[in-house]
């Protein structure tokens, strides 16, 4: 069972479900836009604008890709292909549904830039982690102000009573240069828009053998009060996946947009 779904992940023949955009692409590129004001100016639909004059299109034309083309080889619309639910309760996800695992590389290293060209690291400030449990600081990158949205997650969650920090405290991590795990993709983490809470309370698909059918199951220990904390902040958080992560917050705030 697992060789045969595989075998139609790379072939495209679930492509039916993946690959078109969704019909409300106008207001998703709206929130792309709204998510980003540093950077981006408008899009008509077709392309977006950049505040450097330059155009980004929206789709390479395809419909039909398989769920592995939409990682490996997406367009911007192609991340929208699955909605992202911010829930009150984390539950298990659909089979396939990644909201925010497709990334279109050239948006986000145009946005941050790119750390493997020479250039360095993106700029970053320190932000204290957990001040008032002695978390130490964390560096994260400045652009689109997400030092600034970092620093009030770790303000709320520091608020919260003392048996959540040992979720939180110590982080697993917020910039690194590499490529995810086994792909030529780069993780947000290249990007400083990324940390990792406590491993040591994670799951990961990786780490977990899939069924009879194929499938991996859904395993969770992150409460929920810290992850409203998170996407109140525009982080959405890996636990959402079918290919959980769930130490892993991003910040995508066009994903979390009403």
């Amino acid at each position: 069972m697992a060789a045969l779904l595989l075998s139609l992940l790379t072939s495209g023949a679930l492509a039916g479900q993946y690959g078109a955009p969704p019909a409300d692409i106008q207001d998703r590129l709206d929130a792309l836009v709204a998510a980003y004001p540093e950077h981006l100016i408008s899009h008509n639909g077709k392309e977006i604008t950049w505040r450097d004059g330059t155009t980004m299109a929206v789709s390479d034309g395809r419909t039909d890709k398989s769920f592995t083309e939409l990682l490996n080889e997406p367009d911007i619309d192609d991340m929208f292909a699955f909605s992202y639910r911010a829930e009150n309760t984390p539950s298990p996800p659909r089979r396939f549904h990644d909201p925010g695992r497709i990334r279109y590389e050239p948006f986000f290293t145009k946005m941050y830039g790119d750390c493997r060209s020479g250039q360095g690291p993106p700029p970053q400030a320190s932000v204290p982690w957990l001040k008032s449990r002695g978390g130490g600081v964390v560096r994260i990158t400045t652009v689109n102000d997400v030092h600034e949205a970092l620093a009030s997650v770790s303000a709320e969650l520091d608020r919260l009573p003392n048996k959540f920090v040992k979720f939180l405290k110590p982080n697993s991590g917020t910039y690194n240069c590499r490529r995810i795990a086994g792909t030529k993709r780069l993780s947000v983490h290249a990007f400083a828009a990324a940390i990792d809470i406590n491993v040591k309370y994670a799951h990961y698909w990786k780490w977990t053998k899939p069924g009879q059918d194929g499938t991996y199951p859904w395993r969770n220990r992150i409460p929920q009060e810290i992850v409203e904390i998170f996407e109140r902040h525009g982080f959405i958080w890996g636990g959402r996946w079918y290919h959980y992560d769930t130490m892993h917050f991003e910040y995508r705030p066009e994903l979390l947009a009403k």
